[in-house]
């Protein structure tokens, strides 16, 4: 039993009427390495008109001591204060075909409120399909393809979507839970995490991002903007080699990432991950355990860098020991082309 979920939100008399729209989601405040799931929000909303379609009532799901928000003080006043949003809004893809994002703080509580009301607004507007996407940090090199995991309430939509590992008891989220109740009804609903060298987790890596929306573009039959993405891409690359370059630990770091990364994929060829490595998969505990130091770094207020800085020797990675299947596996390299 939860109290009326339809008292958290409410709908904007003026929301657009959609056709069985794609509802895309990403919640900050969970683990989202690379800030991949925060670019991509960036990246859909960028030169794009954002149409109000329902906001959620933040002050009854998210904890204020817990992420505060700022207010800006001059000299003897408060000046402003910007409280967090979380809201579901109408945007079109280049292609002119509408969808939905719903984005802002995962919420701290009521998680199975929250995911009733996300369920009531399916319903209400028609949803087709429910995308969620987050980044997640892995033991890979970036000089390597950029893999994903693919989960969904039915397996015909990861159909294609290789996986390399079994079962894994990871820290739970608002997002998870709201694909495991949607699937319990029958909706339609599947989520990405792209993989983030671990060494670039704090760092802001939109190539992970521009992935993101090249899989859910695929997948909602969308064409979803990565030009910007591709440009801060090219700059975030060159950053990063150069500042590989600048440190001999750093660079044998990442030359070990790739011939750990190179095994698997040769071993993919030769007909299996697991005979290829002699059973040496990473577990569901270290994925665990990787997402447990991810969140723990993120409350102490590790701040975001703008490239590497000395990862951890590639035999005591801080997360799973082998790296994930080429990006061939996952899925294309290029986006859909947008239509003229």
């Amino acid at each position: 039993m939860v109290l009326d979920p339809s008292q958290l939100y409410q709908v904007d008399p003026d929301a657009p009427r959609l056709d069985e729209p794609v509802l895309v989601v990403v919640l900050d405040g969970f683990v989202d390495a690379g800030n991949a799931g925060t670019l991509a929000v960036e990246a859909l909303q960028e030169n794009r008109e954002v149409r109000p379609v329902a906001s959620f009532d933040v002050d009854q799901l998210v904890d204020y001591r817990s992420r505060r928000p700022p207010l800006r003080f001059e000299t003897d006043h408060w000046e402003s204060y910007t409280p967090p949003a979380l809201d579901v809004v109408a945007l079109t893809d280049t292609g002119d075909t509408d969808y939905l994002l719903l984005s802002g703080p995962e919420p701290d509580t009521q998680w199975e409120r929250f995911v009733a009301a996300i369920g009531m607004l399916v319903e209400q507007f028609g949803v087709r399909l429910v995308i969620s996407l987050q980044g997640i940090p892995m033991a890979v090199p970036h000089t390597r393809p950029i893999g994903v995991t693919a989960h969904a309430t039915r397996s015909e939509l990861v159909e294609g979507h290789t996986p390399w590992f079994a079962t894994a008891d990871v820290p739970g989220s608002a997002t998870a839970l709201m694909e495991f109740r949607l699937g319990q009804t029958g909706q339609d609903a599947m989520g990405f995490a792209v993989h983030v060298p671990h060494y670039l987790a704090r760092s802001a890596y939109p190539q992970a991002a521009r992935v993101l929306l090249d899989h859910a573009g695929l997948s909602g039959g969308l064409y979803l903007p990565t030009e910007s993405l591709s440009r801060a891409a090219e700059q975030a690359e060159s950053e990063i080699s150069a500042q590989v370059g600048e440190s001999e630990e750093v660079a044998q770091v990442v030359k070990a990432l790739e011939e750990q990364y190179d095994q698997v994929a040769a071993a993919r060829e030769e007909g299996g991950l697991a005979e290829g490595l002699g059973g040496d998969l990473p577990s569901g505990d270290e994925l665990a355990a990787e997402f447990e130091r991810f969140l723990a770094d993120s409350a102490d207020g590790v701040q975001d860098k703008t490239g590497p800085d000395v990862p951890p020797a590639p035999h005591e990675p801080p997360g799973p020991a082998a790296p994930p299947p080429p990006r061939d596996d996952d899925g294309p390299d290029t986006p859909p082309a947008t239509p003229a």
